[in-house]
Parts: structure tokens; sequence; C-alpha cells
């Protein structure tokens, strides 16, 4: 489809038809995205990058609240709380081992890292409870937006 660029006011822009704004879904105010391969609605990120993202956030968070110490401490209480509990999964096996060393590199790695392993240990983070309940709807509503 051809689109041309026209005056429109004091601005140039293009008069998107109809039926393109239909099929992908857009009324007046929603946005689109301009790229290097074209013009469309904007990209939403996918349920799970989203919720690795936010995953990814609330770590930082917690990192730029609290010392390597604490961390330990709190993760260390919510794992035996958890395995007292019969709530346990493999990831907990690697945290308790990663808290445990002793080696903060390791700790922030599992917390920040960006690999496959590191997003995994985060959708079973055993710091939860260290943020306050403000804190954690900021961050949901900021990974949302």
């Amino acid at each position: 489809m051809k689109l041309t660029v026209r005056r429109i006011g004091n601005s140039l822009g293009v008069i998107v038809p109809r039926k393109a704004l239909k099929d992908w879904g857009l009324r007046e105010g929603d946005s689109l995205e301009l790229t290097a391969g074209g013009i469309g609605p904007r990209r939403q990120r996918s349920g799970h990058a989203q919720l690795d993202g936010l995953k990814r956030a609330i770590s930082v968070e917690v990192i730029s609240r609290f010392r390597p110490e604490e961390i330990r401490s709190k993760s260390r209480e919510n794992l035996e709380r958890w395995r007292e509990a019969g709530v346990w999964c493999s990831a907990y096996d690697e945290w308790l081992e990663i808290v445990s060393s002793g080696d903060d590199a390791d700790l922030y790695a599992a917390m920040l890292g960006r690999t496959d392993q590191a997003n995994r240990l985060r959708q079973s983070m055993p710091y939860v409870g260290m943020l306050s309940k403000d804190v954690l709807e900021k961050l949901r509503e900021k990974a949302a937006a």
C-alpha cells in the first residue's frame, strides 16, 4: 500500500486508510511505530518478556535497597520455610547453593543476569517479601506500560 506524505496544518503526515487501521485494531489516539521496515502498530512485548522484565526490575530494586547479606538472609529464611512447608522445586536447590556460597558475584549474576539460567532462577526468586506492596505495584505498572 502506498502512503503519501501531505501537509497537515503546520506539519507533514500521512493518512492511513480506515481498512488498515481496522485490520490493525487501531482507533483514533492509538500509536503507530515507524521503523526502517515500515509503519505499523506498536509491537507489544510478549507476556513472557513482560514478566521477565518485571522479575528483573524487582531484582534491581532489591539490590538497590538491600546489602547482599540482607538478601541472603531473607532468601535463606524463605527457602527454609518453603522446604518445611513441602513447597520445593529444583530452582530452590540452586538458590540455596547461591545464597549459601557467600559470593556476591554469583548472587548478582542470578539476580541480574540476562542468561537463560538467570532468567529461569528469577522465576522462583527467594527474596520475595523484601519490597513493599507500593513499590511492587509501581514496578508492575511500569512493566505493563
